[in-house]
């Protein structure tokens, strides 16, 4: 079996760690070039930032690696309008525009977001078909990368899908997600008498899914042997309150303080009450599913921010 080269860009970060490793995993294997805007002085690492890196040193890369797969794991969570168009949309737009000359037949695997769907009807699970009307910045430039990949693969431009991850957990997870926000709070509350943490409220219904399981499909739609659908829900199919996650973790961490629900709603997400992704069309097309429960991924969330 030919082993195929897979070139990572944000292989240093939260999901791209898992999304590596998950690769060299896989049956049958992968070459994985890491790319990163920081890469260490490595064999196997690439410096370059999608972002801030011109077309004709991304166009040298890609010649230079002849990669069988990209896969797209940069972007921003958080930032102002213009950093959230350049992460998101623009470095999409750049691999799309470099991909067709430099790597023509190379597949591209992009990150997308839950946030792209917005306000949906509460205990109806989300296909990929369904309007998409984002609430916040975030989800608008998600959204609009994967126009960009949907218009491109509806042309006949090259080999992509975006797969929409809804909301990863596990170890390492960064502060900007709701889970991160607690494993920190908790973290510095178990050394203060009288503990107590402050979040927001926590009544909305969250679809978490392991990072790990993000990283199998992953692996899968960059190395199927089969064209995988454009665009693909990648979560756990079920709702939980984040309130429930929250108390989770805060028994895996033996944290017993107040759990004050009066920081501000956050504005990516705020305005979304429920939402659960339907997984038919990412089992039927990349032969997915996920396989880890809340429970052990809070454990591991606990045990890294620990």
């Amino acid at each position: 079996m030919t082993v195929r080269k897979v070139l990572l860009f944000g292989a240093s970060g939260y999901l791209g760690r898992e999304v590596a490793a998950a690769l060299t995993s896989h049956p049958g294997g992968a070459a994985v070039v890491r790319v990163g805007r920081s890469a260490p002085d490595a064999a196997g690492w690439v410096r370059h930032d999608l972002v801030t890196g011109g077309p004709d040193e991304l166009a040298d890369l890609l010649t230079t690696t002849s990669p069988d797969v990209v896969v797209n794991c940069a972007g921003r969570l958080d930032g102002t309008l213009a950093e959230l168009v350049a992460a998101n949309v623009t470095a999409t737009a750049r691999l799309l525009d470099v991909l067709p000359v430099a790597a023509p037949a190379a597949r591209l695997v992009v990150l997308g977001s839950a946030a792209e769907y917005g306000v949906v009807p509460e205990g109806v699970a989300v296909t990929e078909d369904m309007p998409a009307n984002p609430v916040a910045a975030y989800g608008i430039t998600k959204l609009a990368g994967t126009a960009l990949v949907r218009a491109a693969v509806g042309a006949g431009r090259l080999d992509a899908v975006v797969l929409r991850v809804f909301n990863p957990i596990g170890a390492g997870l960064p502060d900007g997600t709701v889970l991160g926000r607690a494993a920190s709070a908790v973290r510095s509350a178990l050394g203060v008498p009288g503990r107590e943490i402050r979040l927001g409220p926590l009544g909305a219904y969250r679809d978490f899914v392991d990072v790990r399981d993000v990283a199998d499909a992953v692996a899968k739609a960059a190395l199927s042997a089969v064209r995988p659908d454009p665009v693909l829900n990648v979560g756990s199919g079920v709702a939980v309150p984040v309130r429930e996650a929250v108390g989770l973790l805060a028994e895996a961490a033996g944290f017993t303080g107040r759990i004050v629900e009066s920081d501000p709603v956050p504005a990516r997400s705020g305005a979304v009450g429920w939402i659960a992704a339907d997984l038919t069309r990412a089992r039927l097309s990349l032969d997915w599913s996920p396989r880890r429960d809340l429970r052990a991924s809070v454990r591991d969330l606990w045990s890294s921010a620990g």
